[in-house]
């Protein structure tokens, strides 16, 4: 039984103002780095809205990561400091390769990356700069075109080959203490996405340039979250999807200020990992 036979309304909630995508003439781009003299850090500006945002967790069970975009997964690890690098690549990584294999009935997944964040009130989101601040916007990772070329980009020998098949860009997002009551995530059901919600956008490297959406506002975007996660659950987020025929593609999230957030409440500290997921077709 999907949501959309869940009687949504019932549900707790709380209404919370997320940053959707203000019009802008061409294509919104934001540097990842300090832009040229006289260039805007970005061009895509916030149009906020309030919104209801719904507690899944009555209906965890009924979300599935083909049909919303998203799901909660219970995820027990071993790490001692998601802060250490080392040890996030040698003990994490292997340990969510093997769970997204099993979980999502993977032939293989690939992981490129990881980002570590920790809320600190009025500080600037700095990449490189130790712990990123949460992504306050909504957005989705990757794009149709992006999504692919990450393929292409990490795995060039292989990447024709395994594009034949299907691709998927999973991230796995959890907090790093629980319960997480501050900025916590929020998805939409992809069910009430249209694709013309979601407007590609450039991101600006020294060396390269990468693409994700940013999203327009639409009344029937249908929001929901887990409050109060524990460092034993993890969200799937799906990013990317190759495949075509009627499952969501690509999942919108974003973190939000939660009107119910205790004034004592541990600043967020969060880790995602972005993994590439095959499956042979």
């Amino acid at each position: 039984m999907g949501l959309q036979e869940t009687k949504i309304e019932s549900l707790p909630f709380v209404t919370a103002e997320l940053n959707y995508l203000a019009p802008v003439s061409g294509k919104p781009r934001t540097y990842a780095f300090d832009p040229p003299p006289g260039e805007p850090k970005s061009t895509s500006l916030p149009e906020p809205h309030q919104v209801p945002i719904f507690d899944a967790r009555l209906i965890a069970d009924n979300v599935s990561l083909d049909r919303e975009g998203f799901a909660l997964v219970r995820h027990p690890n071993q790490v001692k400091d998601f802060y250490n690098d080392e040890e996030i690549r040698t003990v994490y990584y292997p340990a969510v390769e093997a769970f997204l294999r099993a979980t999502l009935k993977a032939d293989r997944v690939f992981i490129f990356d990881h980002t570590v964040r920790k809320r600190v009130e009025g500080a600037p989101d700095i990449r490189d700069g130790g712990p990123r601040q949460p992504a306050t916007r909504v957005h989705v990772d990757q794009t149709a075109v992006s999504g692919a070329n990450r393929v292409r980009e990490h795995l060039p020998d292989e990447a024709e080959e395994l594009l034949k098949g299907r691709v998927q860009v999973i991230n796995l997002w959890r907090p790093i203490r629980g319960p997480l009551r501050d900025s916590p995530l929020a998805m939409v059901d992809g069910t009430t996405v249209s694709p013309d919600d979601l407007v590609a956008s450039d991101l600006i490297y020294p060396n390269r340039r990468g693409e994700t959406y940013s999203v327009k506002y639409n009344p029937n975007h249908r929001w929901f979250y887990f409050p109060e996660m524990t460092a034993d659950e993890a969200l799937l987020l799906k990013c990317y999807d190759s495949a075509t025929d009627g499952r969501t593609r690509f999942a919108p999230h974003t973190a939000f200020v939660d009107p119910t957030t205790p004034a004592d409440a541990a600043p967020r500290e969060s880790i995602e990992v972005r993994t590439l997921v095959f499956h042979k077709q």
